[in-house]
């Protein structure tokens, strides 16, 4: 592993290139964005953006509180008759008109993410092109949003349309937050809804940049405002505002359960992405090089900071000794280092509070047993690097096997047959995605179909098809994100029914 003060040449020429674009966005105390307008609103309240590599303060941003809150909500509110009223292909026009200009500051985007978050460059350099796809691919969508459903009968036609809900709250997390915050902002305005954004405190630099493109693009004000602040107010004022409709969140599940309470009042609509802790099952008869590459890459990309990372894997008894030793020889390999560097593979975690969560973890296992087979340590001296993590000799009642970690660890249980790999696997409060690799095409299905997860893979890592609902069962989350999906939580169904002739109408009091 590399020590990650150790610096290369290519890393400190991009560190400096990222200091420079983030450079305009730390002149001053990072305030909102609200009605097309820049503006520090009440400017209360400020907090530290740190730098994940060094722990250094990286710039101040201003806290919203529930009166900027209520300042955008406004706005939203104000700009939605005309905005849902906009044509679809006018939105579609808009819409592709942002994609492109995100892809113009594709490399300003993925380095202040980069520097922002402690993603390594290799994986944020895609994230701004990932973001321009989900505009594309709302935006050619956006003129048939509104579509629905002739259902006749004899005596009358009842057609269905969908019209969008409001104003909506969009909450995104800390890990990849640009291209998260497009796959929720994007059918939002794609659906004709106007939208107040909050993004997550430890990470807002590239929401900023977000929220200036799509201006800067023709968006009219007040269709897509951003508060900067603190969950415990800012976040609680958006989900308790009466002019939000709905509110789309992704983060922990603990959060999401506060939220559903919080919306309550106002019988917000809610969609939730939210933790998981999700099983890799490798069958004796699997392609095992590809399950080897498909393992590490599912846990250990992103820094494990992925919700649906696959951070069990259970392993046919069979194999279990040879592929866990193959695991760990990989898993000793990895390049731990400045994210900035091309090199890198594995970053820091994005903060000291999450790195000392994780680094509980490595306590908790040893208490119960497990053994440490690679890592198990802080990696440096300088900011939040811990060793990239595999325990073994792990068993399904571990805390290491049924809590989310949400770093690069990895828990290994052996499994004896296919009843109880699908037994270990449901063991959890989760059901956000699953992974099986086996030769057997009805194994396949058989397990597919037993899992308890929104979302299976078979003989594959995450690949994502857009046009595919994505989201969890149990404790992972409500609703489904992806192609027409996202219409169904964004817009209201109507049924419309008329008459064809004079059906017969009960008399009463004739």
């Amino acid at each position: 592993m590399n020590r990650p003060d150790q610096v290369s040449a290519a890393a400190a020429s991009n560190r400096a290139k990222a200091f420079a674009y983030l450079e305009r966005l730390t002149a001053g105390p990072l305030g909102h964005f609200i009605d097309g307008e820049a503006t520090a609103g009440e400017g209360g309240q400020q907090f530290d953006v740190f730098d994940p590599t060094t722990g250094a303060v990286l710039g101040q941003a201003i806290a919203g509180t529930q009166k900027d809150i209520d300042v955008a909500a406004r706005a939203a509110e104000r700009a939605f008759p005309e905005w849902s009223g906009t044509s679809g292909p006018e939105r579609r026009e808009l819409l592709h008109a942002i994609a492109a200009a995100i892809e113009s500051r594709a490399e300003e985007i993925a380095f202040v993410e980069s520097l922002d978050t402690g993603q390594p460059l290799r994986f944020m350099s895609k994230a701004a092109l990932r973001g321009a796809e989900n505009f594309r691919f709302y935006a050619d969508r956006a003129p048939d949003a509104r579509n629905g459903l002739s259902i006749p009968t004899e005596t009358h036609i009842n057609y269905t349309i969908r019209q969008p809900i409001g104003p909506v709250g969009v909450i995104t997390p800390w890990n990849t937050p640009f291209m998260l915050s497009t796959w929720k902002i994007a059918p939002a305005l794609a659906a004709g809804c106007t939208v107040v954004h909050k993004p997550a405190e430890w990470s807002p630099y590239s929401a900023r940049l977000l929220v200036e493109i799509a201006h800067e693009a023709g968006l009219p004000p007040g269709v897509f405002n951003l508060v900067n602040g603190l969950g415990e107010e800012a976040g609680r004022a958006l989900t308790e505002h009466r002019a939000i409709r709905a509110v789309a969140f992704v983060g922990e599940s603990k959060t999401g359960s506060a939220i559903m309470r919080q919306g309550s009042e106002t019988l917000k609509r809610v969609h939730f992405e939210l933790g998981g802790k999700n099983p890799v099952i490798v069958f004796d008869d699997a392609d095992l090089d590809r399950a080897l590459d498909a393992v590490i890459f599912m846990i250990y990309s992103l820094n494990g900071q992925r919700c649906t990372s696959s951070s069990r894997l259970l392993v046919d008894a069979r194999i279990h000794d040879e592929f866990v030793a193959r695991v760990a020889e990989r898993v000793g390999r990895l390049k731990v280092g400045d994210p900035l560097d091309p090199e890198t593979e594995v970053g820091p975690l994005i903060h000291s509070r999450h790195l000392e969560k994780v680094l509980d973890y490595m306590r908790i296992a040893s208490g119960e047993g497990a053994t440490i087979s690679c890592g198990g340590a802080r990696h440096g001296s300088g900011g939040y690097f811990i060793e990239p993590t595999l325990f073994s000799g792990a068993a399904q009642a571990m805390r290491i096997a049924k809590e989310e970690i949400f770093g690069p660890v990895l828990t290994v249980i052996p499994f004896h047959n296919e009843a109880d790999a699908i037994a270990k696997a449901n063991a959890v409060d989760y059901g956000l995605a699953g992974y099986l690799w086996t030769s057997d095409s009805g194994r396949a299905h058989r397990v597919a179909q037993a899992l308890e997860a929104g979302m299976v893979w078979v003989n594959s890592e995450n690949v994502r098809h857009l046009a595919t609902p994505f989201g969890g069962m149990k404790a992972s989350g409500i609703g489904r994100d992806g192609g027409d999906y996202s219409f169904d939580f964004y817009m209201e169904t109507k049924n419309i029914a008329v008459a064809l002739g004079d059906h017969r109408i009960p008399r009463l009091g004739a």
